[in-house]
């Protein structure tokens, strides 16, 4: 009993350490801005306008977001993340990792909830980055238009070699991540 006390109370000051991380980089963000702006007046009214519309997007999306992670939360049971995306997974949680990133067409601010989501109920760390990465860099509408305007050979290149480096990118950040929490273990 003694010992779930301590834990709780060390996961309580790790959260306020990092509350106080988070308040004092957002402030150092917002000091770094300010004198900017002071420097360089004439920027003031765009960089207010793009501020503004940024947050307007934020409050109009962000609530909708966040139930549909709760949902996702709820609904979906860590056992079948565990299995489709998580350390056993292999090839197939690579390849669901890229088609939940390639199909959604919102803003990638959106993906960060969910990728916390995924990795909570056990996805490993490569499919999150490769989750993130699809996310990011191929979109079904963006490979159509490209098809369009660059052509199929173009696209169906570019996208190979999306997904071959987004694939090695996500393995690369897991292993070396493993990497430092055993040397953190050995230390």
């Amino acid at each position: 009993m003694k010992f779930v006390k301590e834990d709780k109370s060390n996961e309580k000051i790790k959260q306020k350490k990092s509350l106080i991380r988070d308040y004092i980089i957002m402030g150092a963000i917002v000091v770094a801005a300010a004198v900017t702006l002071f420097f360089f007046p004439s920027k003031s009214v765009p960089v207010l306008n793009v501020s503004k519309n940024y947050l307007i997007e934020l409050i109009m999306i962000l609530p909708a977001v966040m139930i549909i992670i709760g949902l996702f939360s709820v609904w979906v049971p860590k056992e079948i993340v565990v299995k489709y995306m998580g350390k056993t997974s292999g090839i197939k949680g690579i390849f669901l990792a890229i088609a939940l990133g390639m199909l959604p067409t919102g803003p990638l601010y959106i993906a960060f909830p969910m990728a916390v989501a995924l990795l909570k109920k056990g996805a490993k760390i490569s499919n999150i980055i490769i989750f993130i990465s699809a996310w990011a860099c191929i979109k079904l509408p963006q490979e159509l238009v490209e098809v369009q305007f660059l052509g199929i050979k173009f696209t169906l290149l570019r996208l190979a070699l999306t997904i071959i480096f987004v694939i090695a990118m996500g393995i690369i950040i897991e292993k070396t991540i493993e990497f430092t929490d055993r040397k953190k273990i050995r230390v």
